[in-house]
C-alpha cells in the first residue's frame, strides 16, 4: 500500500502539471487509513469540474502504461533541477543531503523525489478516486482487504479542522517540512522552535480546561486516542490547567483495568489482542467509577506490564466536587460506563494529528510519529526490543482502526500532541533500538524504512526538551511522572 500510495502521487503530481502548470500540489495529511487530503496551491481551489478533469488526466496517465523511470543524479543536478521548478521545499531539504547523487523517479517528464520505491509502471495503478472537498480534494486509495472497495465516509468535520489548525501552525513555528527543520538545527535556532511549540501546547491544553470549566455538570472526563499519543501526560497537565481554576481532579488510567493475561482474548492469529475492548475488565471499571462518584471508597487496581497482572492496589474516595480524568485507547467507547448521563461526560480525543511532512509530495503518516514513540517507550518503560514492537505494530492498528477511529468524531474536542521537532529528538534513541534488528525478521523491512525516514532527520538533543513536554512520556524525565492532582484521599 505504501508503494501504491508514493506511486499514485506521482501521477497526481504529473497530471496537475499537466492541467496547471503554474500551481503545485499538496498532499497535506491524511484523511482516512486510506485517504490523503490534497490542495493546488498558486491559484484558486480547484472547482468540482477542475477535479474531475484531474481524475481523468490521471486516468489517462495509467490507460497508457507509461514507465516510470527511477534514475541516479548528481545532487547538484537535483538541486538545480527543483529550484527552477520552485519546489523550494525539496531544496531545502537536499541542502543537508548526506551523499553526492540522488534517487530520483521521472513520469512523462517530470521528476521527482519519492523516498521509498515506486511500481515500474503507471498501468500498475488502476484503483483511485478523486472526491472533491470545500477547500482542495481527497486522493482515495483502495481498501487492502479489497481493492474493488474505498472509504465510505471522508467527511471528518473534527479531524480535518484539527488537522488545518495543525498544519497552520506548523508554519507559525517555521517548521513547514524537514528541511525548514533541519535548517533551524544546523541554524542553531531549534530552541525557540521547541518553546514556541510546547507553548502552543500549553496555550491549547488551558482552551481545553475553560470548555470543561462551563460545562457545570461534567463528573468524568474522558481522555481517548490512540496508542503513543501522549494521553498520559495530557490528563496530568490538563488536571493542573483545571486545579489552576480551582477544580479538583484525580487522574485513573484505563490500562490499570486490563484483565489479567491469562484472561486475555486473543485474535483471528490466535495471539494475545490487547487492543480489543473486551481486554479491559468493563464491569470493574464501571463498578468502580460509579461508587467513587458517589463518594464511596475503592481499590483502585494496578497493572504492570511486564507481568501481565494487576499486582496491587490502593483504597481511594473522591473529595468533594472533584473530577475524574480517565484515560485510556478506549475512552470514546460509548460501552464504557453506559449508565452516567451525558451531560456529566467530556470526551477529549488527542493523537499526533499531523506531522511535519517531508516535502509537498512526500507525506510522514502519524502512525510512524507514534511508532517511534513505543519503540523508545516500550525499550525503555518495558524492556521490549524494537522488533517486538514492530511485529505487534499491525495487531495495534488493526485494534485502532477497530475500536478508536470509528468513535473518535464522537469527541467533544481534539487534541494535536505531535511536536515538529521531535523525530529529531527521537533518532538519537530511535535508531540504535532499530538497527539490532533480526535480519532474517520479517521485522526487517519496517526497521529499515524507519532508519530510511530517520536519515532525512538532522538530530536534535533531547536536553532540549521541557521536563512537562509530552514528548518526555516516551523519551523519560518526565516531571509529571510523579505529579499527585489534589482530589483523592487515600487510606
Amino acid at each position: 500500500m505504501r508503494i501504491y500510495k508514493r506511486s499514485l502521487s506521482l501521477v497526481l503530481a504529473t497530471a496537475a502539471k499537466r492541467l496547471f502548470p503554474e500551481a503545485q500540489v499538496n498532499i497535506d495529511h491524511s484523511v482516512t487509513a486510506n485517504g490523503f487530503f490534497c490542495t493546488i496551491g498558486g491559484r484558486e481551489p480547484l472547482s468540482l469540474p477542475d477535479v474531475e478533469r484531474l481524475g481523468a488526466e490521471m486516468t489517462a496517465l495509467v490507460e497508457a502504461d507509461l514507465p516510470i523511470a527511477r534514475k541516479t543524479i548528481p545532487l547538484s543536478e537535483a538541486t538545480a533541477l527543483f529550484a527552477r521548478e520552485g519546489y523550494q521545499d525539496k531544496v531545502r531539504l537536499l541542502r543537508f543531503h548526506p551523499l553526492a547523487d540522488i534517487e530520483v523517479y521521472e513520469l512523462a517528464g517530470l521528476m521527482d523525489t519519492f523516498y521509498g520505491p515506486l511500481v515500474p509502471r503507471t498501468g500498475y495503478l488502476k484503483h483511485f478516486r478523486l472526491r472533491h472537498a470545500n477547500s482542495g480534494f481527497v486522493l482515495l486509495f483502495p481498501l487492502p482487504e479489497d481493492p474493488e472497495q474505498y472509504p465510505t465516509d471522508t467527511s471528518f468535520h473534527q479531524l480535518t479542522r484539527a488537522f488545518r489548525e495543525a498544519c497552520q501552525w506548523l508554519h507559525r513555528v517555521g517548521a513547514e517540512d524537514v528541511g525548514a527543520l533541519n535548517a533551524a538545527i544546523d541554524g542553531g535556532h531549534v530552541r525557540e522552535l521547541v518553546l514556541v511549540a510546547e507553548a502552543l501546547h500549553e496555550r491549547r491544553i488551558g482552551e481545553i480546561a475553560v470548555a470543561i470549566a462551563g460545562r457545570p455538570d461534567v463528573r468524568i472526563v474522558f481522555i481517548a486516542g490512540p496508542t503513543s499519543s501522549g494521553k498520559t501526560t495530557l490528563a496530568k497537565r490538563l488536571g493542573i490547567q483545571l486545579a489552576a481554576s480551582g477544580m479538583h481532579t484525580y487522574a485513573v488510567g484505563l490500562d490499570d483495568y486490563f484483565l489479567d493475561r491469562d484472561h486475555t482474548p486473543r485474535d483471528e492469529e490466535g495471539e494475545l489482542d490487547f487492543e480489543t475492548f473486551n481486554a479491559l475488565d468493563q464491569a470493574l471499571f464501571n463498578d468502580h467509577m460509579l461508587r467513587l462518584l458517589e463518594g464511596q471508597t475503592v481499590q483502585l487496581p494496578r497493572f504492570d506490564f511486564r507481568s501481565g497482572k494487576r499486582v496491587g492496589s490502593r483504597d481511594v474516595s473522591l473529595a468533594p466536587n472533584t473530577m475524574l480524568l480517565v484515560e485510556g485507547i478506549h475512552g470514546l467507547n460509548p460501552h464504557l460506563l453506559p449508565g452516567a448521563p451525558r451531560a456529566a461526560l467530556f470526551r477529549l480525543y488527542v493523537s499526533c494529528l499531523a506531522q511535519i511532512n517531508v516535502d509537498h509530495h512526500n507525506h510522514i503518516p502519524t502512525s510512524d510519529a507514534r511508532l517511534l514513540r513505543r519503540i523508545v517507550r516500550d525499550a525503555i518503560f518495558r524492556g521490549h526490543s524494537a522488533e517486538a514492537t514492530i511485529l505487534r505494530w499491525q495487531s495495534v492498528r488493526r485494534g485502532e482502526r477497530r475500536y478508536v477511529f470509528p468513535f473518535q468524531e464522537e469527541a467533544d474536542v481534539m487534541f494535536n500532541s505531535s511536536l515538529p521537532y521531535e523525530i529529531a529528538v527521537l533518532k538519537p534513541l530511535v535508531e540504535p533500538l532499530l538497527l539490532r534488528y533480526d535480519h532474517a525478521s520479517i521485522a526487517s523491512v519496517e526497521a529499515q524504512r524507519l532508519l530510511q525516514l530517520l536519515a532525512l532527520f538532522l538530530p536534535a538533543d533531547a536536553d532540549l526538551v521541557p521536563d512537562n513536554s509530552l514528548l518526555r512520556e516516551f523519551i523519560g524525565g518526565s516531571i509529571m511522572e510523579k505529579v499527585q492532582l489534589a482530589g483523592a484521599v487515600r487510606s
